[in-house]
């Protein structure tokens, strides 16, 4: 239902762009976003996006430097992350929120997602 891609190795201060195919029940979600999980750390919310108006919200660690969209059906979301950091090093996974939830309360408690596809690791080294 949520099928993530786009990950690889990447030097510091580079970009990347991960995608997401949105099938399924999830189309009909209220949010879908990206967390993040590096080995021994908890989830982190990266970015979400709200299927009824398109605003996005960010983790404050990645605001500025990451862009999160959708296509016009929403059959597809993209996160796009540049000037990229060791410590953004990690397996990020496209989920939907459940019926109800906000972007910005997703960010936070990202363990409220519940719903999410095999991740896609980013590896952020020289």
């Amino acid at each position: 239902q949520l099928q993530a891609s786009g990950g690889g190795l990447v030097q510091p201060g580079g970009s990347l762009t991960l995608s997401c195919v949105v099938s399924g029940f999830t189309l009909n979600r209220p949010a879908v976003g990206w967390f993040r999980q590096a080995p021994g750390k908890e989830r982190e919310g990266v970015a979400c996006i709200s299927r009824h108006s398109g605003s996005t919200s960010y983790a404050d660690s990645v605001k500025g430097r990451a862009t999160m969209s959708s296509t016009n059906d929403k059959k597809a979301v993209f996160l796009e992350m540049d000037a990229l950091k060791p410590e953004d090093t990690a397996v990020y996974y496209c989920a939907a929120g459940p019926n109800g939830a906000h972007c910005p309360w997703l960010i936070r408690y990202p363990y409220a997602f519940d719903s999410w596809g095999q991740g896609t690791l980013v590896t952020v080294s020289s």
